[in-house]
């Protein structure tokens, strides 16, 4: 079985200088805000996946299809019109935690909030330390020595 590489993978690129392009000034604020957060509930430092998600972590997947990878376990990407958050687990998973959030959409392998002031910033670490916790159970999240 052939299978396709992972279009998403870590890179050395500056996670500072890919922020620093960002449009928005507030968008770039919020990235910083995130970094902090996302910081704290990994762990681990920031490193950039493909040319626009900011990851922490890593975490290796394998597919009933046989298909298997590296995947960010948490990160995130301060997009255009929204901030895209990922994880290695379902945000589902929580719903207590997606109840105080706030205002977000859910989508199959992500969150998106439209900025951050609609969220609740505590109830969003903990979602992302939960997911964090759980991933590197079931994926077998690799220590990293960064």
């Amino acid at each position: 079985m052939m299978t396709q590489p992972n279009r998403t993978n870590a890179t050395a690129a500056s996670v500072a200088e890919f922020i620093s392009t960002v449009d928005s000034e507030r968008r770039r604020q919020e990235a910083e805000t995130l970094l902090e957060i996302f910081g704290r509930a990994s762990g681990k430092q920031a490193v950039m996946w493909g040319p626009s998600i900011i990851g922490f972590g890593s975490s290796h997947y394998r597919y009933a299809t046989g298909r298997e990878g590296d995947t960010a376990t948490i990160g995130f990407s301060p997009r255009k019109s929204k901030i895209s958050l990922y994880t290695a687990r379902n945000f589902r998973e929580f719903p207590e935690l997606l109840e105080r959030l706030g205002a977000h959409e859910l989508a199959v392998g992500c969150l998106y909030v439209k900025k951050l002031a609609d969220i609740d910033l505590a109830a969003l670490e903990e979602l992302l330390k939960r997911s964090y916790e759980v991933a590197k159970v079931d994926y077998d999240a690799r220590a990293e020595s960064n």
